[in-house]
């Protein structure tokens, strides 16, 4: 596709987010608390993709997203698609992908667990990627985001 053919401005510099399932877009803006960027936030929702049908696409101008923020979006998101842009140009193109572990990213199921109560962050080790299983490192407690 051309540049000039592109159904959202081209970005200078900055991050895009691509493949989002087409439910997720808002949801993503959320998680990563776009809406109080300073810099530009285009999103395009229920877009024509080869790949899967239809999606969401956010970019986002000069903004590029920490591991943590990386981590986070994996598990509401997996397999979407990081654009590093700089220059007009993709420089980086990565599939997000879920760590095998998280840090306080995710809240155990489990009332009793100890990282509900106590000041400590939260721990799991991701068991099965694809079904995206996790278990707390604490109290064992198994579940899927």
């Amino acid at each position: 596709m051309k540049k000039e053919e592109l159904l959202v401005a081209a970005l200078k510099n900055g991050t895009v987010i691509d493949h989002i399932p087409s439910g997720l877009a808002f949801k993503i803006v959320d998680l990563l608390d776009l809406q109080h960027e300073q810099s530009s936030v285009t999103i395009g929702y229920n877009l024509e993709s080869e790949k899967i049908g239809r999606k969401g696409i956010i970019k986002v101008a000069d903004r590029f997203f920490s591991d943590e923020e990386i981590s986070r979006l994996s598990v509401t998101a997996p397999n979407v698609v990081l654009n590093i842009i700089r220059d007009y140009e993709v420089v980086e193109k990565k599939t997000v992908v879920i760590p095998d572990e998280l840090h306080g990213i995710v809240r155990c199921p489990n009332p009793k667990c100890i990282s509900n109560n106590e000041p400590m962050a939260s721990f799991f080790h991701v068991i099965n990627k694809e079904e995206r299983l996790l278990k707390c490192h604490y109290c064992e407690k198994e579940l899927n985001v």
